[in-house]
């Protein structure tokens, strides 16, 4: 048996390119996981998150190894692939935090009389309104993730759904609510630097 860990990536990338032999996959995983997880954790600087992001590129290069055809470096390819999940993480856990601000301050014992109190109730009618704009489907997938905080395993169990569809429903809703949060940057500086004062 050949022994793969002798072969250049150059080599690599031509037997993943023409083949689907899971020796070449492991061969890619034992070259460069512990790499694209230091390039993952320097980003992200959490363990776990790096850890999963890691994981998930290497399900979808092996998922996805009859559609990808790597025609740059095999270094080059993969550490642009984790640079963009860490990015897209990041993208997801800063609209996660502003919801979960929001919802807090929703929470908060306020006087209805104060300017905060108003402010928030505006934001968070805003943020119901855009959700309510969602597809049914979608939108149900997101309040059971975000506001009854159910794991996608049982929201595809209680929905008879697919975990990966769970997945794409929050992704593109998170996608929806990003674009829609960019104005309410003013407003929500102010509910911020007001309460520290």
């Amino acid at each position: 048996m050949e022994d793969l860990a002798k072969i250049t990536d150059e080599q690599i990338v031509s037997r993943f390119n023409a083949t689907e032999d899971p020796a070449v996959f492991a061969e890619i995983y034992r070259r460069y996981h512990a790499q694209l997880y230091s390039a993952a954790y320097k980003r992200c600087s959490s363990t776990d998150a790096a850890e999963e992001i890691v994981q998930d590129l290497f399900i979808k290069l092996w998922k996805n190894r009859s559609n990808i055809k790597i025609t740059s470096s095999l270094s080059g390819y993969l550490f642009t692939t984790i640079r963009n999940m860490v990015l897209n993480h990041i993208q997801k856990e800063a609209v996660r935090k502003k919801i979960q601000w929001l919802s807090g301050f929703e929470k908060a014992d306020y006087d209805n009389s104060t300017e905060e109190s108003v402010l928030v109730k505006d934001l968070n009618h805003h943020i119901d309104s855009k959700l309510s704009t969602l597809p049914d489907k979608c939108r149900s997938v997101f309040e059971l993730s975000r506001k009854h905080h159910k794991s996608n395993k049982q929201i595809a169990s209680e929905l008879g759904i697919s975990e990966k569809t769970v997945e794409n429903h929050i992704t593109r809703a998170i996608r929806f609510l990003r674009v829609s949060l960019q104005f309410l940057l003013i407003p929500l500086l102010y509910i911020f630097f007001h309460k520290l004062r």
